[in-house]
């Protein structure tokens, strides 16, 4: 079975509008892996506009199942990741003023610094995946970085997906095909959603991980938390 992880920026995002710890970034990541999640993702960003330093801290020693931080991997950011030692780190090419991610990684092009960022975390044990475009020819040279996994940019999907949804995963599949040719774990996200989320994981074989936050907290203002969670693992059931 996929594991659904969570992406929790948007509730700290819903904290910092007020201040103060309400609703708790703590208690939520807590309460969702009390209904259900198998992992807690974070993305905190140089300007904390939304998960902040302290958080990363805080959820560390909390966080019972898979915690996977996002982001761009300056030298800040790998310092904290090699500190805190998360289970899974995921490399995101995002700009500092980006308001979200936006494009996975040129493989190619970045090949030298990816293979030199990535063998630090492989040092500390740490599984490290790199967001990829829907790009078969790129599979090769993320292979050659020395990731682990890497995790699929789904935002052409989902946007594709209601006028042809055939067409929408097509490149997905193509990809995924020969990510799993080369030994490649496979995990996915970004837009994702209640409704789209069954058809790509029922046709992206060895799927792995799909991290879904900004969709999964929105649903849940209209079913709840609890009840949002159950849904999403019913998508990705596989019977």
């Amino acid at each position: 079975m996929t594991k659904l992880s969570v992406n929790i920026n948007k509730i700290a995002t819903l904290r910092n509008a007020r201040g103060g710890d309400v609703p708790s970034v703590t208690g939520v990541a807590l309460d969702l892996e009390r209904f259900g999640a198998q992992g807690i993702t974070i993305h905190p960003r140089p300007d904390e506009r939304h998960i902040t330093r302290k958080d990363v801290y805080d959820l560390k020693p909390l966080v019972k199942t898979e915690f996977n931080i996002e982001g761009n991997p300056h030298r800040p950011f790998i310092d904290m990741v090699l500190e805190v030692k998360p289970e899974q780190v995921t490399l995101v090419p995002d700009a500092d003023n980006a308001i979200t991610s936006n494009a996975g990684w040129d493989c190619e092009k970045n090949l030298d610094f990816l293979k030199s960022v990535i063998a630090e975390f492989k040092n500390a044990g740490i599984r490290t995946s790199i967001f990829l475009d829907p790009n078969p020819e790129m599979v090769k040279f993320a292979a050659e970085t020395g990731t682990e996994r890497i995790e699929l940019y789904t935002e052409a999907y989902a946007t594709n997906y209601p006028k042809d949804k055939e067409l929408a995963i097509e490149s997905y599949f193509k990809t995924a095909v020969v990510a799993s040719e080369f030994g490649l774990g496979i995990n996915a996200g970004h837009d994702l959603s209640l409704e789209n989320l069954k058809y790509f994981s029922d046709n992206i074989p060895n799927l792995l991980e799909v991290s879904i936050g900004h969709a999964l907290i929105s649903e849940a203002l209209y079913l709840g938390l609890e009840n949002t969670v159950q849904a999403y693992l019913k998508r990705l059931a596989k019977w």
